[in-house]
């Protein structure tokens, strides 16, 4: 079952994840998105994939990383986090509320948009 997560939450689901391996935010939002507003995560790694490119790219994601999916806000990103769990990825959240949750509740200096 997919987790969802909130944005503030997000360090807390990561660390109570038993995983040697180090934890990713899944961007699925569109590259003009991406110019539009980005999130910082340090010391999280981030990779932007478009949603409708993950498929394509499932060969660059390890299965036992633990991994948080991100778009707008929220619909693009379960879908993808169901994906990839349904691919037999062990470790797979959606960041409720996306990007514009982290805004608000997170990072105010994020865009919304």
């Amino acid at each position: 079952m997919v987790d969802h997560v909130r944005p503030k939450a997000l360090p807390a689901w990561f660390a109570s994840l038993s995983s040697s391996h180090a934890p990713l935010v899944l961007d699925v939002r569109e590259p003009w998105e991406l110019q539009t507003a980005c999130i910082a995560t340090e010391p999280l790694e981030l990779l932007a994939i478009p949603m409708g490119l993950v498929p394509a790219h499932l060969s660059r994601l390890n299965p036992e990383r633990p991994i948080a999916c991100l778009c707008h806000h929220g619909v693009r990103s379960l879908r993808v986090a169901t994906f990839l769990e349904q691919q037999g990825f062990q470790h797979v959240a959606n960041i409720s509320g996306g990007i514009d949750a982290w805004s608000q509740t997170v990072d105010p200096s994020v865009p919304q948009y």
